[in-house]
């Protein structure tokens, strides 16, 4: 089934998705990889608000390339989502619901995903120019020393991916 759906995803949408279901994103969506996902691990730690608005956000695992001229942004395709796996569960526990990358996840993100009704997408490694021409804005939001590891606020349309991992524990990788 395909569906077509805008940010933020609640679990309202969620609840509608299943493993293999091809979705076209339309909305606000954040990009951060690893030493983001720590850096916000510490702020928790320390009783610190995260930089982002995590209640019902996407966050997509993505290292961009330079933008070219008259471009937000460049080639932006998707990072191996299992570096992520050991800060994603208190992060789902704390309201993200949806996840874009490629590769498989851990049991505890699988059980993360079922507790919190949240979704997993894969996004097409090696497409990274082509789905860059669905991003339409980029902005660094947090952690610019981090240069391309920065946290940035995407505005994209229409933005293709497969759920790969659905609120139910449907796992495209195992079918």
């Amino acid at each position: 089934m395909e569906h077509a759906i805008t940010t933020p995803i609640t679990e309202e949408i969620t609840q509608t998705l299943t493993a293999g279901d091809v979705v076209k994103i339309t909305g606000t969506i954040y990009v951060a990889r690893d030493a983001a996902h720590q850096r916000m691990e510490e702020a928790l730690n320390r009783g610190e608000e995260l930089p982002i608005p995590i209640k019902d956000a996407t966050i997509y695992y993505m290292g961009p390339s330079p933008a070219r001229e008259g471009r937000p942004i460049g080639s932006a395709g998707p990072t191996t989502a299992s570096r992520m796996d050991k800060y994603t569960p208190r992060l789902l526990d704390l309201g993200l619901k949806a996840m874009i990358g490629k590769g498989k996840r851990s049991p505890e993100v699988t059980e993360a995903m079922k507790r919190n009704k949240a979704v997993y997408f894969a996004a097409i490694g090696g497409a990274g120019a082509l789905l860059s021409k669905c991003i339409k804005t980029s902005e660094t939001v947090c952690y610019g020393d981090l240069g391309a590891e920065a946290v940035l606020k995407l505005y994209v349309e229409d933005f293709p991916a497969i759920v790969v991992m659905d609120h139910k524990g449907g796992n495209l990788y195992e079918r």
